[in-house]
């Protein structure tokens, strides 16, 4: 399973983060360890550094993979898991988070991300809730369906309309593929897959996911040592939005400000790396430093 996962914007994290021995390491969204093993192997300081996910599949495969050394393992949202970090006053010398989905979870279709696999309408990161892919599209009402395609998909007002009416008007879907497929008969000539924003919609709000970032991120500066440094990676303009926000908003108080923005501008990845792994096309990598 690890070499089917290429951890994004590898070297360009190692450039900012700039692990050194003995340094502790936060990996808010660990996945299946592609930033983490490079880090860790850099720093070797596995007693202090804590790896996070709330993918139980992903978490399993960590402890798997590490059994043989005294890291610690939090299987939970990171939110969350930063709330348990600042209530024990927890610090780090790094922390990492890649907001996208896992190159595992989109390849496994009983999971549900991808409109190219088919597999049943799911989407959960963490496969204990309750709500899913399924419940969204067959039970939500027509409104909120429009909402969450405008909104979370990005999709034109008039374009999130039409296709939360055909949807709810045609349910139920049971499947990924039947979904993709009715979007992509009822949608207009697009470069790129018309299901993409649709599922990306349902995908954000099926986990939360714009929610428990904005909530995290202020957060950050107070688990992170001075002269700490933190590296997010984004894969969509709403996430990116929020941490661009945040990173200038707590970079704007002259010294008395919590964090200094290493990146000026959001780092992408190079045309070697678009070449080997497409699906960093849309990656984006902003950091930042604890004052």
């Amino acid at each position: 399973m690890e070499e089917l996962h290429k951890p994004v914007l590898l070297s360009e994290v190692l450039e900012v983060l700039k692990p050194r021995p003995g340094e502790s390491y936060l990996d808010l969204t660990a996945g299946f360890g592609g930033h983490a093993s490079e880090v860790l192997d850099l720093t070797q300081n596995y007693k202090d550094s804590v790896l996070v996910d709330r993918d139980q599949v992903a978490m399993e495969y960590l402890k798997g993979k590490y059994e043989s050394e005294p890291l610690g393992f939090v299987n939970k949202d990171f939110y969350s898991a930063m709330l348990e970090f600042v209530d024990c006053g927890k610090k780090f010398d790094m922390i990492l988070a890649d907001f996208g989905v896992s190159s595992p979870q989109l390849d496994q279709a009983e999971r549900g991300f991808s409109f190219l696999r088919d597999g049943r309408l799911d989407m959960r990161m963490d496969r204990t809730q309750e709500l899913t892919a399924s419940r969204v599209v067959n039970r939500y009402p027509e409104g909120k369906l429009a909402e969450i395609f405008e909104r979370y998909g990005e999709e034109r007002p008039g374009n999130a309309k039409r296709l939360a009416r055909e949807i709810v008007h045609n349910r139920p879907f049971e499947t990924t593929m039947e979904l993709s497929e009715f979007i992509r008969r009822h949608s207009r000539y697009s470069k790129t897959h018309p299901a993409t924003k649709i599922f990306q919609a349902i995908r954000i709000e099926v986990n939360d996911e714009l929610s428990i970032i904005e909530k995290t991120l202020p957060l950050i500066p107070k688990v992170l040592n001075p002269g700490g440094r933190v590296a997010i990676i984004t894969f969509h303009s709403l996430e990116d939005r929020l941490v661009k926000q945040f990173f200038r908003s707590a970079s704007s108080f002259g010294e008395e400000s919590e964090l200094s923005i290493l990146t000026e501008k959001p780092i992408v990845a190079g045309e070697m790396e678009l070449l080997s792994n497409p699906r960093s096309r849309s990656a984006k990598l902003r950091a930042a430093q604890r004052n």
